[in-house]
């Protein structure tokens, strides 16, 4: 056998280390924990973009998928500065600045700080490990498969992700919306630098809790911006005066729809854009908590609001408020009693299989079916009326015989093969029973508003829509009842009487033609109306939610009055049509003298965030207008030249100015604006 010489024994040996080393630096930048960076909070919008509410992730910590295309470029290139400055450069790790931190820490004992890039602090917030020498080796090789895997954008987006801003706050979008109240696609010099200072003691320096140290971290980054020549120095001192922000609470409107669609939400896509209309949906908020207030301390109410057309849901109102008994359940999803309000689709199937018409007349007498005996609210009877009159005044008996007339079964199943679910108040009962049609069968309100919907889209049914995305997509309906009946069904709802103190459509000006109906359950548990009228379609919900009976309070007396309001509130926000010619008034009366006198800013106005494409003496400028005698101006107590009756103003630099202007007598007037 053949022995090796001792050289070559280890030069094999070396190899193997190396090959064993590489191997497992590679495992390193390969095996990347990236769980944590795909756990972002949903974020549930408004259809034009408005904050609803979102979800926070593990721990209740408030983490927002950062978009760099809608962070403010000037914060990511003195963040980069700051905390890394060849991070466009390097692939992971900073060799001369590594070797260096490593040659201080050695010195020192023990590891101090310096060294670790963007990418590095990123790999370290996936995977936290104690600082030592190897988890620093381990943090570099995992920042070199980041960057392999991410590319630099998605490495500097997953790390304004991550980056802890105090608190529960995670990523820079989270805490510009926290501390500022709004996201972080324009942010201002003090603002920067407060989120430049945040991460590296984000619980020491939180400007809520320690406003002190928050002051001293921010103006420290100011200063150093300004060392670099990256913000005016006068700019820095401005800013450091500043106002220190409080933490902000997230919005959380439309609550329980907004947690089902965040449900909906995937890594992929976080950010859900609803058909929900923030404006409407806060003061149908309003409204319900005022309802549910003024009907007993145990009250509650709920609302839904669909556009007929495209069935997009703008408004829904899960209960009368979180601090109201049974806040927290969503009276939206709740099977409950509908009451009377199935009624105007018994009539509308009657007349379309025709077994009746709105002028066939029917008798409204005592009568027993096998044994059940329907009898009117009032308890009395009417007599010989039409079928109209039947379905305007809600009379029981009508309404049982012409179910009888369809079956059951039959009424039953065509409600259901549109969408809505029923189910019987017992587990096991043969058959709805006639019963049905006065509410014998719990369903949900949103199932009456899809059908009410049908109604008034000719009979169609067509699922709720409930995300931006689908609302342009027209889904294929079922037909649940004919368009001709439909129609017939609507002109009668639409003659019913109105609720107290409100005069009938047909002698208001102006007022919507609302086709209505009411239900009232058995012990008045449940108080429901539903309306269709000007392209909406609306019901609305007034109980116990805890399914208790509120003697006295029946759909025409508590759930009716806030149909109408309802319906005002959308009335009142509808685009008015404009003049098609628009009146000038005389030129001599085209302006009152307020007779204050001096001079008036017209442009910039007081408060303005003003965008320009470029600063200093080479850039465009902005034109600054104004009226008055022998006008001078003057930006931060510097004058600006006057060019034959025109004055451009070109800011050296992003930030606030003060602008004032003073007219021949020495009257000035100020303003102050912000540059970006």
């Amino acid at each position: 056998m053949t022995q090796q010489k001792p050289g070559r024994r280890w030069l094999i040996g070396a190899t193997a280390g190396l090959a064993v080393m590489i191997a497992g630096v590679a495992v390193l930048a390969l095996t990347l924990p990236l769980g944590k960076l795909q756990r972002s909070s949903p974020v549930i919008l408004d259809r034009n973009g408005a904050w609803l509410r979102a979800i926070p992730v593990e721990n209740g910590r408030w983490r927002l998928r950062a978009d760099l295309d809608r962070t403010d470029p000037v914060f990511i290139r003195r963040l980069i500065a700051l905390e890394d400055d060849h991070f466009w450069l390097h692939p992971g790790v900073d060799p001369i600045a590594l070797a260096r931190a490593i040659v201080s820490d050695v010195s020192a004992g023990r590891v101090r700080s310096g060294g670790s890039t963007i990418t590095m602090q990123l790999a370290r917030r996936l995977e936290p490990r104690r600082r030592t020498f190897g988890a620093k080796m381990i943090e570099a090789a995992r920042a070199v498969g980041l960057e392999a895997r991410l590319g630099k954008r998605g490495v500097l987006a997953a790390y304004l992700t991550l980056t802890p801003y105090g608190g529960s706050l995670e990523g820079v979008r989270a805490a510009s919306l926290g501390y500022f109240g709004h996201e972080p696609s324009t942010l201002t010099n003090a603002e920067q630098a407060l989120l430049i200072a945040l991460p590296q003691a984000p619980e020491l320096r939180r400007p809520d809790l320690h406003p002190q140290a928050a002051r001293r971290a921010r103006a420290r980054v100011l200063h150093l911006l300004a060392l670099r020549g990256l913000i005016d120095a006068r700019a820095a001192v401005e800013a450091a005066a500043e106002p220190l922000p409080r933490r902000i609470v997230f919005p959380q409107r439309a609550w329980a729809a907004a947690g089902e669609l965040a449900r909906n939400a995937s890594p992929s896509r976080p950010t859900i854009v609803s058909t929900l209309d923030v404006r409407l949906q806060a003061r149908l908020e309003a409204l319900a908590a005022q309802t549910g207030a003024g009907q007993g301390d145990q009250s509650s109410a709920a609302i839904i609001v669909v556009e007929t057309a495209t069935r997009a849901v703008r408004a829904i109102v899960s209960s009368a408020g979180h601090d109201r008994p049974g806040g927290w359940i969503d009276i939206t999803r709740s099977l409950r009693s509908p009451g009377s309000s199935l009624k105007p689709f018994i009539y509308a199937f009657a007349f379309e299989q025709g077994l009746a018409a709105p002028e066939t007349r029917m008798t409204d007498a005592p009568v027993a079916f096998a044994g059940y005996e329907p009898e009117n609210f009032d308890r009395t009877f009417h007599g010989d009326v039409t079928a109209a009159q039947a379905l305007q005044y809600s009379l029981n008996v009508p309404a049982v015989a012409m179910l009888a007339k369809l079956g059951p079964e039959a009424f039953e199943a065509r409600l259901e093969g549109a969408g809505a679910r029923l189910v019987r108040p017992r587990p096991g009962l043969a058959d709805p029973g006639l019963a049905l049609a006065l509410g014998g069968e719990g369903i949900s309100l949103r199932d009456v508003a899809m059908l009410y919907a049908a109604l008034g889209d000719r009979g169609l049914a067509r699922p709720l829509v409930w995300a931006q995305d689908d609302a342009a997509g027209h889904p294929r309906g079922r037909r649940l009842v004919s368009a001709e009946a439909a129609q017939q069904v609507l002109s009668i709802l639409r003659e019913s009487p109105p609720p107290p103190g409100r005069a009938p459509p047909a002698l208001s000006e102006g007022a919507p033609k609302l086709a209505f109906k009411t239900g009232t359950s058995y012990g008045f548990r449940d108080a429901v109306a539903a309306g269709i009228g000007d392209g909406w379609t609306v019901v609305v919900w007034t109980g116990r939610p805890d399914g208790g009976a509120r003697p006295g309070m029946t759909g025409r007396q508590a759930a009716l009055p806030l149909l109408f309001q309802v319906f005002d509130v959308l009335e009142a926000d509808a685009p008015r049509a404009q003049a098609l010619s628009p009146q000038v008034a005389p030129p001599a009366l085209t302006q009152i003298d307020d007779g204050r006198g001096g001079p008036q800013m017209l442009f910039p106005p007081d408060g303005a965030s003003l965008l320009v494409d470029g600063f200093g003496p080479n850039s465009r400028g902005l034109a600054l207008a104004g009226r008055g005698d022998g006008l001078r101006w003057y930006v931060d107590g510097a004058p600006l030249a006057d060019d034959n009756g025109q004055v451009v103003w070109r800011p050296d630099y992003p930030g606030f100015y003060t602008i004032a202007v003073i007219d021949r007598l020495g009257r000035q007037v100020k303003t102050r604006v912000r540059v970006r």
